[in-house]
């Protein structure tokens, strides 16, 4: 046997041991409905594809995101079933092909101990893990982008650039990463003759070379040219490019977004407990080999790749993007627990009981609201959101099948459209923006239009926070990041003359059903007026 068939072969057994891993500790959640941006986005615009063959969505309006992902799921779809459990299986696969190349790549700059540590830390991490199934762009680019850079630590050029290139086809933004390559690699160079043994600090010496990263351009600038000649805009819909760039190019929120990038890179959702005792063993001495030898560290001039591509990606999306989400960090978050782990390995007398204690963390995390304000994607936050609105969806269809409905997005998508798997039949829905006073005050003007309103918080609020919010907090994030205090179910009742008639709450993910006392008044004398002789 060669050696490219041994590792062809070591690779396939340690990805089917990676999916297997994926598949039973995701088992429960395969089969749930859609959740908000798969429902809003994701699922209808591929949907379109298998319906149509069509790149450009149809039944929701185009944002421009490239289509890969999106092709992904419709090819499953055609030659399988267009079912949840066929998607989140889908997503699976990308996910475990993200950690073989997290593990190709550790492997690579550290050793195995390290590799098979570091793959598992990834696993549990509350983001990865809920990312994992969901059909979202964001692990798709982490894969690829994983596979880059694993690639560029081999020194295989050509398998670099295709990797890089595919990344911005599953999403815009993973362009940052060989656009970071290319300014290193640029600037290396200078850094060699200004930086006493700056020779080990550039992986590649051909400077020459670096250029071929531009090459990771031409599939998105394609993709955008063909956006504009079907629908007249390069980057999305005008609403969109408002809210994902200009509305955000402001230094202020700048600074406040690389703050939180900066925490969700470093600390969010129970990171730091791996970043902290990484932190602390630098204050300790290598450990020896049997032989004598200290244990080897990452090379200094992968780690500062690494830290280049992560910086960049906190710098960039701080700019770039409305919503300053944590999984769009996944890319570059398990370089971040890689190097975290290849300290503690090297450093750490017990370093196994670490990584231990960092997955007993995330796995806390993963199950345990925080006490302060999350996405509840990051965490099975978003498992309890799905259930109450299963279950709110099934008792709207039994009981008020005909009712006109007064809800919210992504509320609106869920009871219009029964492929994303909430109701079998339609619903008639008057939509409003969100549950905070000023939208529930326009809504209270015009009663007659809906008999039922569905209620939830479109921010997620923990119960018990750990720090109540400042006045001058909550004026920041309603600048710039489109925060909103939605009000509690009795007060929308009491605001829209209803009463609640329904009450579900999963650690603080509630829904509430109103019934507007007026049409159920209404009925009540129809119903006695049939039963009089």
């Amino acid at each position: 046997m060669s050696s490219f068939q041994a590792r062809l072969r070591e690779c396939l057994f340690a990805y089917a041991l990676i999916f297997a891993f994926l598949f039973v500790t995701h088992a429960p959640l395969l089969r749930l409905p859609y959740f908000w941006d798969e429902a809003g986005y994701f699922i209808p615009a591929a949907r379109d594809l298998l319906l149509t063959g069509s790149l450009i969505p149809h039944t929701t309006l185009s944002n421009a995101h490239p289509p890969l992902v999106m092709l992904w799921l419709a090819f499953w779809w055609k030659f399988s079933a267009f079912t949840p459990a066929v998607t989140r299986t889908a997503m699976l696969l990308i996910a475990a092909f993200a950690l073989l190349g997290l593990w190709r790549l550790a492997r690579d700059v550290a050793n195995e101990e390290v590799a098979a540590a570091t793959v598992l830390c990834t696993s549990v991490y509350s983001v990865f893990f809920t990312q994992s199934s969901l059909a979202h762009l964001d692990m798709m680019v982490c894969a690829l982008t994983l596979w880059g850079l694993a690639m560029y630590v081999e020194r295989r050029a050509a398998a670099t650039i295709v990797f890089l290139a595919l990344a911005p086809l599953a999403k815009e933004t993973a362009i940052v990463t060989p656009l970071a390559l290319l300014g290193w690699e640029l600037l290396c160079p200078v850094l060699q003759g200004r930086v006493r043994g700056a020779e080990t600090l550039c992986l590649c010496r051909r400077r020459l070379a670096a250029f071929s990263f531009l090459l990771c351009l031409a599939p998105l600038a394609l993709w955008f040219l063909y956006h504009h000649h079907r629908t007249g805009f390069y980057f999305g819909n005008p609403e969109y490019l408002r809210y994902n760039l200009q509305a955000t190019l402001t230094p202020l929120r700048i600074v406040l977004a690389i703050l939180i990038r900066l925490w969700h890179a470093l600390g969010y959702l129970n990171l730091f407990v791996l970043t902290l005792a990484a932190a602390f063993a630098m204050s300790l001495p290598p450990l020896q080999r049997p032989d004598g030898t200290l244990r080897s560290r990452i090379p200094v001039n992968v780690q500062l790749v690494f830290g280049v591509v992560i910086l960049a990606h906190v710098v960039a999306l701080s700019a770039l993007g409305g919503a300053v989400l944590a999984r769009y960090l996944l890319p570059v978050v398990p370089l971040v627990i890689l190097v975290c782990v290849s300290t503690l390995w090297r450093r750490a007398q017990h370093w196994p009981w670490w990584i231990a204690l960092a997955c007993v963390a995330f796995g806390f995390a993963l199950l345990t609201p925080p006490p302060y304000r999350i996405a509840p994607e990051d965490t099975l936050l978003y498992r309890d959101y799905v259930i109450v609105h299963k279950q709110a969806a099934d008792e709207l269809a039994m009981r008020f099948p005909r009712a006109r409905v007064l809800t919210a997005w992504p509320a609106s998508d869920e009871l219009t459209r029964p492929f994303l798997g909430y109701v079998k039949q339609p619903l008639t829905v008057v939509p409003i923006e969100n549950f905070s006073a000023l939208e529930i005050e326009r809504a209270a003007q015009a009663t007659d239009q809906f008999e039922v309103a569905l209620l939830f918080p479109t921010k997620w609020q923990p119960a018990h926070p750990l720090l109540r919010s400042l006045p001058f907090g909550e004026q920041l994030q309603e600048r710039f990041f489109d925060y909103h205090q939605d009000l509690a179910p009795q007060q929308v009742a009491n605001v829209l003359g209803g009463r609640v008639i329904r009450y579900l709450n999963r650690n603080n993910e509630w829904v509430a059903i109103v019934v507007i006392e007026k049409v159920e008044n209404a009925a009540a004398r129809d119903l006695e007026l049939r039963r009089a002789p």
